[in-house]
């Protein structure tokens, strides 16, 4: 995410992730509940991007189960009037092939 967040320009500049992703069952469930397929996501990727001019993370803890993923990690998304911090926990659920299936995302986050 780091290195392609400069570059994005478009939805299909996120394809080098592809090679990680179940494309035909992807679903992401974010922060307000909604879900979204692999293009969907990636279309709001492109907008998040759009609107930073850099992003960086920290890692905060990660545990690892056979077909899941607990992923926190603090959030900095710098833009033009400052920088957004934000701490996220995403959950990874993997299929057979060790490609990502599912992601739910949480935030927490300053008033």
């Amino acid at each position: 995410m780091t290195r392609l967040v400069p570059s994005v320009s478009t939805a299909e500049d996120w394809a080098p992730l592809t090679e990680f992703v179940a494309l035909d069952k992807f679903q992401r469930v974010g922060v307000f509940r909604e879900i979204q397929d692999w293009q969907q996501y990636t279309e709001m990727l492109t907008r998040w991007a759009s609107g930073i001019d850099s992003f960086e993370t920290s890692l905060l803890r990660v545990s690892e189960l056979p077909d899941l993923v607990y992923y926190e990690v603090e959030e900095r998304h710098h833009f033009s009037g400052g920088v957004r911090v934000v701490n996220s926990l995403t959950v990874f659920q993997f299929d057979p092939g060790a490609k990502i299936r599912h992601l739910d995302v949480y935030l927490r986050q300053a008033r």
